[in-house]
């Protein structure tokens, strides 16, 4: 039987993960910089999925501004400072290995980020969905919102980017 297991993702971790990414979104290509920056900025929501302790896998998440994306392949210097601010939980990516699928990994992975956005107070998770992904986050409890200040940059993602949100007090 096969071991399969998230962990806190390290900053060692990020060559795996930089691997993974250009694997699976060959077309929304991001520098390893992004990738650090984000598991440096907020470990807690930075998860690498192990499949007999071989990386298959990644969820990098994060606090961020409610209806809003951040800019493809760019550095967000800072985060939001505090729920307070009224922020929502982003999950920035999350990448499975094709050994990875189909197994349950992202389900459970993002029921237990939508249980820790909850508990550290948030109200709402969001995302872009892209790759055809759009199916998989509605089953997760997400919905497309259109948004047309979010245009430009959905559209930097690829035609069929959607961005979603799922609320966490219903």
């Amino acid at each position: 039987m096969k071991s399969v297991a998230w962990r806190e993702m390290l900053p060692s971790d990020v060559d795996s993960v930089e691997l993974i990414a250009s694997q699976v979104h060959p077309g929304l290509y991001e520098e390893r910089a992004v990738f650090a920056e984000r598991q440096r900025l907020f470990p807690k929501g930075a998860r690498l999925l192990e499949i007999d302790r071989q990386p298959c896998g990644y969820l990098i998440s994060h606090p961020w501004w409610p209806e809003a994306i951040p800019a493809l392949n760019s550095l967000l210097v800072e985060l939001p400072r505090s729920v307070i601010q009224r922020t929502t939980y982003y999950i920035h990516d999350l990448a499975l290995l094709t050994a990875a699928q189909g197994i349950g990994a992202a389900r459970n992975v993002v029921a237990q980020m939508a249980a820790d956005a909850a508990a550290w107070g948030f109200d709402s998770m969001s995302l872009v969905a892209v790759n055809g992904s759009r199916s998989f986050w509605e089953k997760q409890g997400f919905r497309r919102v259109v948004l047309h200040h979010l245009s430009a940059k959905l559209s930097a993602y690829e035609a069929s980017a959607a961005f979603m949100i799922k609320s966490l007090r219903d």
